[in-house]
């Protein structure tokens, strides 16, 4: 788990970056949450996202945002901090130019961020987004979204209201070509406290889905092309 600094907006920016397990692996870049809010990119849940993805061989980033532990620069009310993303998902990519595929993952405020960022970035094939906070900020900016991907709420989120997320779901489950699955979590409250384990189990087999799903694709690709 190297610890990294790459050039960001602003300065510097400080992260953890896990190098890929194999040649031409996917990437994944994670997104803490609020950083007015005490988020940083040691949150417990945007580290099981980070080991997840790793584990599971991805060429895997987290970082601080700006104005977080030692990344340089001052918070930007979200502005910066998807220029921040932005800026990491460059570096990511930079030393991994033959990777096959780009993940952005986020909790709470990064989600937001993560989900701008896949609206900027056509290569973003996959997301996954825990308590995207639709009740605090404009998600109307994903019209339409261009990419299938796991949403995560609790039901007992003291921050998050359930149904402001449920809404944004039913808008993005309208759109074409794209498939959005939906996870309810009974009981978990903003941090998912005592439902970690859930939390990690839904969005292991929500990857592994996906991964498994796009690898069957690509062989039948493959396949074809032979044949043809």
């Amino acid at each position: 788990m190297p610890e990294v600094i790459f050039p960001g907006p602003e300065g510097r920016l400080h992260g953890r970056y896990q190098p890929a397990s194999r040649p031409r692996a996917p990437l994944a870049i994670i997104l803490h949450p609020h950083p007015q809010g005490g988020g940083t990119m040691n949150n417990a849940i945007v580290m099981m996202l980070y080991n997840m993805f790793a584990r599971r061989g991805f060429a895997t980033l987290r970082f601080n945002f700006r104005g977080v532990g030692r990344s340089e620069g001052e918070f930007d009310n979200g502005v910066g901090e998807l220029s921040d993303a932005a800026s990491a998902l460059d570096w990511l990519q930079s030393i991994n130019p033959e990777s096959s595929q780009t993940w952005v993952a986020g909790f709470s405020f990064g989600a937001w961020i993560g989900m701008q960022l896949l609206m900027r970035r056509p290569e973003v094939k996959g997301f996954i987004s825990i308590a995207p906070p639709a009740n605090m900020y404009d998600f109307g900016f994903l019209a339409p979204c261009p990419s299938s991907g796991l949403i995560v709420a609790g039901t007992a989120d003291e921050v998050v209201a359930e149904p402001a997320v449920q809404k944004l779901v039913d808008k993005l489950k309208t759109q074409r070509h794209i498939t959005i699955d939906y996870a309810l979590i009974e009981g978990a409250n903003h941090f998912f406290a005592n439902e970690m384990d859930q939390l990690e189990a839904v969005s292991s087999t929500y990857l592994d889905m996906r991964l498994a799903a796009m690898a069957d694709q690509a062989g039948r690709e493959a396949a074809r092309r032979k044949g043809g």
